[in-house]
C-alpha cells in the first residue's frame, strides 16, 4: 500500500472530469452527439483517467495512432463513486487482499478494476505518487455511455497547443494551460478498497 495514491482531478459538486484519447472516428461521433456511439464500442473494456498528464504520457501527446484525438469526459460524481466502489486492484496487495486466491476470484468477477501508475510531469518524468487509472467492463459501460456521461469536450486543440509550447521550450506558458486538478475525496472504504 502506498501513502502516495491519490485521486487528482478536475471535478465540482456533481461531476468530475474524465480523460481519453480516441481515433477521429470515435471522436466525432461522441463530440456531435455529447456521448459514445458507434464505433465506439460497449463489448470491450474501456478505460478512464481523471490524471490529464497521465494521457498525455499515454497517448504520446495525441501523436499515438488511434489516440490523436483527446477528450474531456465530464461524468457524475455518482458513477464514478459506483465504479470506484465496485472496483478491485490488477494485482494482488497482501493489505487489501487476505490472499492471492481471494483477489483472483474477486478480480475475475470485477465490473471494474483499477490500476495504479507513477503520475507524470509535462516532461512525461515519473512523479513519487500514482495515479488512478479505471478499466470499466462490458457490465458497466452501458451505464458509463447512457447515465453518467454528462458532456464530451474535445480538448485536442489544447493539446496540440500544448505541444509546440513543449516542443518550443516554453514549458512556462505550457503549465499555465494545463487543465486543474485537485485531490478528490474518497470515502475511507473506497480508499482501502482501492489500496490507497
Amino acid at each position: 500500500m502506498s501513502a502516495a495514491r491519490e485521486v487528482r482531478a478536475d471535478f465540482d459538486r456533481a461531476s468530475i472530469v474524465m480523460y481519453q484519447a480516441y481515433p477521429d472516428a470515435i471522436a466525432d461521433v461522441a463530440v456531435k452527439q455529447q456521448k459514445f456511439g458507434p464505433p465506439f464500442s460497449l463489448g470491450r473494456m474501456t478505460w478512464i483517467k481523471p490524471s490529464f498528464l497521465w494521457l498525455m504520457e499515454r497517448s504520446n501527446w495525441g501523436r499515438k495512432s488511434g489516440q490523436e484525438r483527446t477528450l474531456a469526459v465530464r461524468i457524475r460524481r455518482t458513477g464514478w463513486e459506483e465504479a470506484l466502489a465496485s472496483a478491485v486492484l490488477t494485482s494482488h496487495e497482501p493489505g487489501v487482499h487476505p490472499s492471492p486466491d481471494a483477489w483472483r476470484k474477486a478480480f475475475d468477477a470485477a465490473p471494474v478494476i483499477v490500476q495504479w501508475d507513477p503520475e507524470r510531469t509535462l516532461r512525461g518524468a515519473g512523479l513519487p505518487h500514482d495515479s488512478i487509472q479505471v478499466g470499466l467492463s462490458r457490465a458497466v459501460i452501458q451505464r458509463f455511455v447512457e447515465e453518467w456521461t454528462v458532456s464530451i469536450t474535445d480538448l485536442t486543440p489544447l493539446v496540440q497547443k500544448l505541444r509546440k509550447h513543449l516542443d518550443e521550450g516554453r514549458a512556462d506558458q505550457a503549465t499555465r494551460l494545463l487543465p486543474k486538478e485537485a485531490v478528490y475525496p474518497v470515502p475511507a472504504e473506497v480508499a482501502r478498497r482501492l489500496g490507497m
